[in-house]
């Protein structure tokens, strides 16, 4: 024992190296309505490239309003469906029917997504048909 003191713990630096970064675990602001329709409009269109813009729309936009939660639910249950409905008719396909059935679902995406965008652009919540809901609301 010589009787000196430990060494000071070591510093963050010059920068406070330990700091949350900016923003960090802050809750998201709500959209404005306008906002929500815009994002709800982009998302049911983007069902022509099936689930994935739904899937991202979901993740990312779910807390940030009920309408832009409620159109990005519906646009993924049914994206989900479609998803579901191609695989079974690729299986199908070796008996030869799965063919039209893919391309059946193909129209029946674009179409039911083009009718739910414009839902979503004027404001009115949209319920797909044929839709097997995957994610309660």
């Amino acid at each position: 024992m010589t009787g000196t003191p430990p060494p000071p713990p070591p510093t963050d630096g010059p920068y406070g190296g330990n700091q949350p970064p900016y923003g960090g675990n802050q809750p998201q602001q709500p959209l404005r309505p306008e906002d929500e329709k815009l994002w709800a409009t982009l998302i049911h269109v983007g069902g022509i490239f099936y689930f994935l813009p739904s899937l991202i729309g979901y993740l990312l936009l779910r807390d940030r309003g009920p309408f832009i939660r409620e159109h990005t639910r519906v646009a993924l249950n049914f994206q989900l469906t479609m998803l579901i409905a191609s695989f079974i008719g690729g299986l199908l396909s070796i008996v030869g029917i799965g063919l039209l059935i893919v391309g059946a679902v193909w129209v029946v995406n674009i179409v039911f997504s083009i009718i739910a965008a414009l839902a979503a652009n004027r404001g009115e919540y949209y319920r797909y048909p044929l839709s097997i809901e995957f994610i309660k609301a």
